[in-house]
Parts: C-alpha cells; structure tokens; sequence
C-alpha cells in the first residue's frame, strides 16, 4: 500500500501473521511451563504420599511399643516435610491456574482477531492451541 506522500504500510495480513506466530510461541511457552508444573507437583504429591505413610506407620509403632519414643524427632521432621509439601502442591496448583487463565486469554485474543482478519487466523489459532 502506498500512500500519496511515500509512506508505505503493511499488509495487515501480514501484522496478523507475524502477530498470530508471536501467539502460537505465547502459548507453547504457557504450554511448557504448564507441563513443568504438573511434572514438580505430581513428584510432590508422590512424597507427600509416602512420607505421610511412613509417619503414620512410625507413630503407631511409637504407641504399640515397637519403636523408641527417641523417633519423636523423626515423626517432627516428617510433619515438617509434609506442611512444607502441603504449602508448596498449594502453591503449583495456583500458580497452574494461572497458566490456565493466561493461556485462556491468550485463546481469546486469537479469536477475537479472528473476527476481524478471516481465515488466516484460524490456521494460527489451531497450531497455538496444538
């Protein structure tokens, strides 16, 4: 497009576009960090799990008698590990709903270029959502 004093502008198909390739790596990044979280939460959960058995099994040992009261320090140190897990899945879990919302309206912007530009927003909007 070319202008009456020289100025020459885009095509606005083409801002769509590289507009439309910025979202699509937007949203692979909120995808990725998404995939980061869950993977460190689900590890937590898996120790929570287990450290959880393993002091209930210890403080019944300690009031049956089959194990040292001396394990009062062992059976502290695992409530302190499990608050901190409990502290710390609470955390991932917000901070999972953050991506979701962020990646939610990084969807909504797609589409609502998609009103305005046509088909080639379409292409975009199913590969940042790929």
């Amino acid at each position: 497009m070319a202008s009456i004093f020289g100025f020459r502008s885009r095509d606005p198909a083409r801002d769509r576009q590289t507009d439309l390739q910025r979202f699509d790596r937007l949203a692979k990044l909120f995808d990725q960090i998404s995939a980061e979280i869950e993977a460190e939460k689900a590890g937590l959960e898996n120790r929570y799990r287990s450290t959880a058995t393993n002091a209930a099994f210890l403080v019944e040992a300690m009031e049956n008698g089959s194990a040292s009261t001396d394990k009062s320090s062992d059976v502290s140190a695992m409530t302190g590990a499990i608050l901190n897990y409990e502290r710390r899945i609470a955390e991932l879990a917000r901070q999972k709903g953050l991506m979701k919302e962020l990646r939610h309206s990084l969807d909504a912007i797609v589409d609502d270029g998609d009103g305005r530009s046509g088909s080639q927003a379409g292409h975009a909007r199913s590969a940042a959502r790929s």
